[in-house]
């Protein structure tokens, strides 16, 4: 495992990103249905080029198996591979964005119970909800800070 932070965003690397995300999002986000998931999949490669911070953990082939994009100290994204989940990796990166970046906020969807608690277990405590997520959709968000 290599955690790396990315300044080249070439197109190979979005392409293995985005199969990051759509992995992480089946596995995670079992809120959404299929075509919302593949509706909010066009808007993944803009977000990763213009996520000041994007940070990506690699396996031992230089595969990307999960990333988090940090905007000042706010985290905006974190995924793992489903493939990959429950090895460490998301704590690892947390861990490297907190140290580095010093995050000290999110959002986690409130559907997304195992997120919220692994932020939990991370140090981070639920401070606002809201109705709707930022898009104006129905997906309740927790906002937690450290």
């Amino acid at each position: 495992m290599k955690i790396i932070e990315i300044k080249d965003r070439n197109p190979l690397l979005l392409k293995q990103l985005l199969e990051v995300w759509k992995s992480s999002v089946k596995a995670t986000h079992l809120f959404l249905s299929k075509n919302e998931i593949e509706e909010i999949k066009k808007y993944v490669p803009q977000a990763l080029n213009e996520i000041p911070h994007l940070i990506i953990v690699e396996n031992e082939n230089q595969v990307p198996i999960g990333f988090m994009g940090i905007a000042e100290q706010h985290l905006e994204m974190l995924f793992i591979s489903d493939e990959e989940r429950g090895k460490g990796l998301g704590s690892e990166l947390l861990k490297y964005g907190i140290e580095k970046y010093l995050i000290n906020d999110l959002a986690v969807n409130e559907q997304n119970p195992l997120a919220k608690g692994f932020y939990e277990h991370m140090g981070f405590k639920v401070y606002k909800r809201t109705d709707y997520d930022e898009q104006g959709n129905p997906y309740p968000l927790l906002y937690m800070c450290r």
